[in-house]
């Protein structure tokens, strides 16, 4: 199974951000044990300049080095920025999160805001319900 990680549980887990990190950290790695990882290329800049903000930049740049180990990187095609275009969530880089994940037959789209995935082909869930659901 496929599950496409949403950048908010990343940071989550990289700045150590209260209340997030025990759930997005147990969440992640409970996926990378049972699933497939995908995560948006544009998702890694986006990582990396906020987590520098909390850790340094050498911090983040090796944090994101050890990541890559454990993930798929997901480029966005042609074909994903098209249907964001034309999709009814009405936030473009949420909408090309979904298209990806679409693409490429994910099961979930985790992360810790899913309501910005409400009109996702693919259905969204925080790392807390995921815990929950694969005890």
């Amino acid at each position: 199974m496929k599950i496409l990680v949403d950048t908010n549980v990343i940071i989550d887990i990289l700045c150590k951000r209260e209340p997030f990190f025990e759930d997005s950290y147990n969440s992640l790695n409970k996926c990378i044990d049972n699933h497939t990882i995908i995560v948006s290329a544009s998702a890694i800049t986006d990582i990396f300049y906020i987590a520098r903000k909390y850790i340094g930049s050498e911090q983040a740049k090796e944090c994101i080095r050890n990541l890559l180990d454990l993930i798929k990187i997901s480029d966005p095609r042609g074909a994903d920025i098209e249907k964001a275009l034309s999709s009814d969530i009405s936030n473009f880089e949420d909408a090309v999160v979904s298209a990806i994940a679409e693409r490429q037959k994910a099961k979930y789209i985790l992360t810790r805001n899913t309501k910005d995935f409400e009109k996702s082909k693919i259905l969204s869930i925080t790392p807390h319900d995921y815990l929950n659901i694969n005890k």
